[in-house]
């Protein structure tokens, strides 16, 4: 389970970087609507990064139902991607279909998040 400390680190610096990215260098150059997509993709992305530490350190405690803790961490990694990084795409290129992958990463947070649910139920 370190792999998802260092995925949650590394998704946090990510996430930080790309705020402040987008804070200095997009304000003025995206309209307010992109702008806010944009920032709803990095807080998102730091609520999951964190997420992801906190998937480690679940998976210490539950022991026997780390499996399904396993897959939980990759169904945030996967929301990540999917949900921030579309909204990303999306603020940045102005293509409107982008929007169309974003539930799928909603999807994928709220799998993570019901398994790791089911996880502590079993543990």
């Amino acid at each position: 389970m370190k792999m998802f400390v260092l995925l949650g680190s590394l998704n946090a610096f990510l996430a930080v970087a790309l705020g402040a990215f987008g804070a200095h260098a997009l304000k003025g150059k995206l309209s307010d609507d992109m702008l806010n997509v944009y920032h709803t993709g990095v807080q998102y992305h730091m609520i999951h990064a964190l997420g992801l530490i906190l998937i480690a350190l679940v998976a210490d405690k539950l022991g026997g139902s780390s499996s399904l803790v396993h897959v939980s961490g990759w169904a945030i990694l996967i929301g990540i991607v999917l949900f921030s990084g579309s909204l990303y795409a999306l603020s940045l290129s102005g293509i409107k279909v982008l929007g169309a992958i974003t539930p799928l990463g909603g999807v994928s947070f709220l799998l993570g998040w019901i398994l790791l649910a089911v996880a502590a139920c079993k543990g």
